[in-house]
């Protein structure tokens, strides 16, 4: 006899397509429905800035699952909807068309949105964001040899997007307050590293230098620079951030911070509610605090383990943050949580692009990044983990595997905690 339970996961996301994978996966034969805001089925957005946006990759390699996957694992898949609220005393979610689904538990899955400019000419054609596969295949058609992009903002986004955006043969110039690419991530010395990248493959880079306005008749033709320039462009590309899609869960009295705080089982303050991916700010058992990360692989295994706990399972999640990125001919990886540092120590070539970077709190690697050098990334992760006291003169000889640097005594304790989740 079927069960008659119903779960619901709002945001048809990596998250979402993952939590509802698991949760046939571990047997749940209840109703599932999948409610995602966009039409396409859910899909994984780093190649949006990567390799659609260069034009390498097709729109349907994107797909978590192709859309008969749905279909034969009995997931209703209700796009195009928007939930507005969240009826927690009478278990049911109220969609914009007025229906109302009746749940047995919630998961919440939203993401994020980008943080918009609100200066003189922000409303102009050709202003444009990239948070969804149409922003950036509409992106993408603007990109032609020879055609003048701005792109604000020096984090990963503006970042990947300059490179891609380079790859088509467009003309780009970075604008930026900050004094190098990604500083606030890696700080001056790693970032410095980017901002030299970006600039051997002929990017302008503009540092230093806020956005006053963006000008034009209906489209825009040019932006106004804090230092009095005048920069004209066929398109700008802004890239300042992103905000948790937070505000169903506000309203519907969550308890919330930068985000809606569930604990390790990804649980919020209402046991029937949960939360994955960019939304949560989620408690981390090795860090004792909560972690709020807005990257790929947060994503892809928060959704299993919220679909664990929504099962009652005692899933935990607890892998350390990972992300990756692709620039030009540079890959890397980052692994860890880098609060605050007081030096980095390199293994390997930075001017060569090719090293191992640590980011050490006294004696201790708080978080490494390996540049194009593979297969590394679950050992730094083991070296966090480990806590151990670890030397500058070991972590940068390149002869000393990383693994033999991992303390004797912590060594199978941390092997038990897992991989870094890349």
């Amino acid at each position: 006899m079927r069960n008659e339970r119903t779960f619901a996961i709002v945001g048809a996301s990596l998250a979402g397509a993952k939590a509802a994978e698991t949760l046939r996966a571990d047997g749940f034969d209840g109703r599932i429905v999948l409610i995602g805001t966009e039409t396409e089925i859910p899909y994984e957005r780093p190649p949006l800035s990567k390799g659609l946006l260069a034009g390498d990759v097709a729109r349907a390699a994107l797909h978590v699952h192709p859309r008969e996957f749905y279909t034969d694992q009995d997931i209703e898949l209700w796009l195009g909807q928007t939930v507005q609220d969240l009826d927690r005393p009478a278990q049911e979610l109220l969609l914009h068309d007025g229906t109302r689904l009746r749940y047995d538990r919630v998961l919440l899955a939203t993401g994020s949105a980008p943080r918009r400019l609100t200066i003189p000419g922000s409303d102009l054609d050709g202003v444009l964001y990239l948070r969804t596969v149409e922003d950036a295949e509409r992106l993408r058609d603007r990109l032609r040899p020879g055609s003048s992009v701005v792109v604000v903002g020096a984090g990963w986004i503006g970042a990947e997007v300059a490179a891609s955006a380079r790859v088509r043969g467009a003309d780009v110039t970075v604008v930026s307050p900050a004094a190098v690419l990604l500083e606030h991530v890696l700080g001056t010395e790693l970032g410095a590293v980017y901002r030299d990248l970006h600039a051997d493959h002929g990017v302008r880079m503009l540092m230093g230098t806020g956005v006053l306005a963006f000008e034009g008749a209906a489209t825009v033709e040019r932006v106004r620079t804090s230092d009095g320039r005048l920069l004209p462009c066929d398109v700008v590309v802004v890239g300042i951030g992103a905000l948790p899609r937070s505000a169903l869960a506000a309203r519907a009295g969550l308890s919330a911070d930068d985000g809606v705080l569930v604990d390790e089982h990804l649980q919020t303050s209402d046991p029937r509610v949960f939360a994955a991916g960019d939304i949560a700010n989620a408690f981390h058992p090795f860090y004792g605090s909560h972690l709020r990360v807005e990257h790929w692989a947060n994503a892809l295994n928060q959704g299993p383990v919220a679909a664990q706990s929504m099962l009652g399972a005692p899933a935990i999640h607890d892998r350390i943050p990972y992300f990756f990125s692709d620039q030009y001919d540079v890959g890397m990886e980052y692994v860890g949580h880098a609060r605050h540092w007081d030096r980095v120590v390199f293994r390997g070539d930075p001017a060569g692009r090719e090293f191992i970077a640590f980011w050490m709190d006294g004696d201790r690697v708080v978080a490494g990044m390996n540049v194009n050098v593979w297969d590394v990334s679950d050992a730094i992760a083991d070296l966090i983990r480990s806590r151990g006291a670890i030397a500058d003169r070991d972590l940068a000889d390149p002869e000393r595997p990383l693994t033999s640097l991992i303390p004797r005594s912590r060594d199978a304790s941390v092997r038990s905690a897992g991989p870094s989740g890349a």
